[in-house]
């Protein structure tokens, strides 16, 4: 039998393995998934209700409030406090989103280090 004969064999009788390694890397993947989503909506669930709070907190205080130029000082501080919770807030789940994405490829990784050629 020839060098490419025997090459070629060689790589269809790995294929059913690789076909198990690629069952394990999507189970793999799939495992992480949950945990993320979870964290992920913990997270929005968090600052819903810090939100909530901000703002009934915010109306309270523009209740009792006797002249305009208060009123316009504490929701100046209001919307500076929300723009700031909301984009912590924000670069968090996106935080999360990105090691939710990362967690997900990962079990992938020794496929593409496979599949990539080395001699470019």
């Amino acid at each position: 039998m020839s060098n490419a004969n025997q090459n070629s064999a060689n790589r269809n009788l790995s294929q059913p393995q690789d076909g198990k390694e690629q069952v394990d890397a999507v189970a793999a993947s799939m495992n992480s998934v949950p945990g993320g989503f979870h964290a992920i909506a913990t997270a929005y669930s968090d600052y819903t209700k810090k939100s909530f709070e901000d703002t009934r907190s915010f109306v309270e205080k523009l209740s009792g409030v006797k002249s305009v130029d208060k009123a316009l000082e504490i929701q100046t501080d209001f919307a500076k406090s929300a723009f700031e919770t909301f984009m912590a807030e924000s670069q968090k789940i996106g935080a999360l989103y990105r090691d939710l994405a990362a967690e997900s490829c990962k079990p992938f990784g020794g496929f593409l280090a496979k599949m990539t050629p080395t001699n470019r």
